[in-house]
């Protein structure tokens, strides 16, 4: 009777061990199965968006409210970003996204500077006021051949 109970309590820690580590790869991983509920979507257009990665993160005031869900390129020849916002947030329709780098070889990520608009962006709604992102190795050659413009 006593191994009986003691391969009961075994079992049931191997079973609670295994739910935990689940929870733990869903809450962890890229999976948006549980955080669905709980975002929405805006998309936003950008002429370069060089750098941008599916997850990097979405900030207001450098606190993060949100991810980079994908990324793609437009017929219109243009990078599409939908940014995955927290419910929460509330984005006047007059607000602007900008591609930013974290320090000075850091990870780019979306820098959302909040409107005063009382209209907000819903989901699926699309950002057109944006800002791309700075192609610091395109400034340094033209500053080195010459080809900027002193004023």
């Amino acid at each position: 009777m006593k191994q009986n109970g003691l391969e009961l309590f075994v079992g049931l820690f191997m079973v609670l061990g295994f739910l935990a580590f689940g929870y733990l790869a869903l809450q962890l991983g890229e999976v948006s199965i549980l955080s669905a509920g709980n975002s929405y979507v805006v998309n936003a257009e950008f002429d370069n968006i060089s750098g941008v990665k599916k997850g990097a993160a979405v900030q207001i005031a450098g606190v993060v409210v949100g991810q980079v869900q994908r990324t793609w390129l437009g017929k219109d020849e243009l990078a599409h970003v939908a940014l995955q916002i927290d419910k929460g947030v509330k984005v006047p329709v007059d607000s602007m996204a900008s591609v930013k780098t974290q320090g000075i070889i850091g990870d780019k990520y979306i820098q959302l500077t909040l409107g005063g608009d009382d209209k907000l962006f819903v989901a699926g709604d699309v950002m057109t006021d944006t800002e791309s992102a700075v192609d610091l190795e395109s400034l340094i050659s033209k500053f080195a051949f010459g080809s900027v413009e002193k004023k």
